[in-house]
């Protein structure tokens, strides 16, 4: 009997030869397999999510546009308001709503001298006649706030503005109780210039 059979054991149980049993199990090829295969998905997973979180904080994988310089788009040029019209085509009726003598002349004297063309000259009538309680009343057309009252009103300061239904372009500068003379020249004329310089277009640059 060989060294190698347990004691009591003999017949069919015998070990003989010099050739050692293998005592391990056999491998079970199918589980790893699978375990390749599990491991191989988790990695896929695991790629997947740290892409999706670079996209998140990245804004999707586009350049952010944030401090870098872009390309100037154009910018729509808002249609500019008609220019003012000169002095001399503004038609004005001085007329004077107040107990006070001579005011109507003087002031239509004076605007001749800045170049606007003088209509009629006298004195209100019934409608406003020591009813103007301010500087004046200018009076004029449906169109006269287009130009004509911005024009006419930098002669003067606290004006009100009033329309009707008159379809020539003169104004009515009806002169009331607070009334006490013109704007100075030099600051009607500073007027006259900033309301006929044009607006400054819009910069291109980014």
């Amino acid at each position: 009997m060989s060294m190698l059979t347990p004691p009591g054991m003999g017949g069919k149980y015998r070990i003989t030869g010099n050739t050692y049993p293998r005592m391990r199990r056999p491998r079970n090829r199918r589980r790893i397999v699978f375990a390749v295969v599990a491991a191989v998905i988790a990695l896929g997973l695991a790629g997947w999510g740290t892409v999706q979180l670079v996209d998140a904080f990245t804004g999707g994988g586009k350049k952010s546009t944030a401090g870098a310089k872009r390309d100037c788009e154009p910018v729509p040029t808002p249609s500019a308001a008609p220019l003012p019209p000169k002095p001399r085509h503004v038609t004005v009726n001085v007329y004077n709503a107040t107990p006070r003598s001579g005011l109507a002349k003087a002031a239509a004297d004076e605007l001749k001298k800045r170049g606007f063309t003088i209509g009629k000259v006298g004195n209100a009538t019934p409608e406003y006649d020591k009813k103007v309680r301010g500087t004046a009343v200018l009076l004029g057309g449906p169109t006269a706030h287009e130009g004509y009252f911005r024009v006419l009103g930098t002669q003067l300061v606290g004006t009100q503005l009033k329309t009707d239904t008159r379809k020539t372009a003169d104004i009515d500068l009806i002169i009331g109780t607070a009334f006490k003379a013109l704007e100075p020249k030099p600051n009607a004329d500073a007027a006259l210039a900033a309301l006929a310089a044009p607006a400054p277009k819009p910069s291109a640059s980014c």
